[in-house]
């Protein structure tokens, strides 16, 4: 299991556009993709529950990667949490 936290910048949090891109991303590993805000959980690959978080700027979330290729799921997901929130 590897895992990382991060704060959300973006002013807007994890709202639409990048909820779907980030849903895109996790759906190309095999492995098990979470995001936890507080004690809660949603799937990576479920834009409904990614949403369902309702992260705002300044939320600190956990990406959680599980399975084959967690590696390099989390190297992605960092990037693209540095990049786009």
């Amino acid at each position: 299991m590897q895992q990382f936290q991060y704060t959300i910048r973006d002013d807007l949090g994890i709202h639409a556009r990048p909820a779907g891109l980030l849903v895109r991303l996790a759906m190309q590993y095999r492995c098990e993709l979470h995001l936890a805000k507080n004690d809660t959980q949603a799937s990576l690959k479920k834009i409904f529950t990614v949403m369902g978080l309702n992260v705002k700027c300044g939320d600190t979330v956990t990406i959680v990667a599980s399975g084959d290729d967690e590696q390099q799921a989390i190297t992605a997901l960092h990037a693209f949490f540095c990049q786009h929130l």
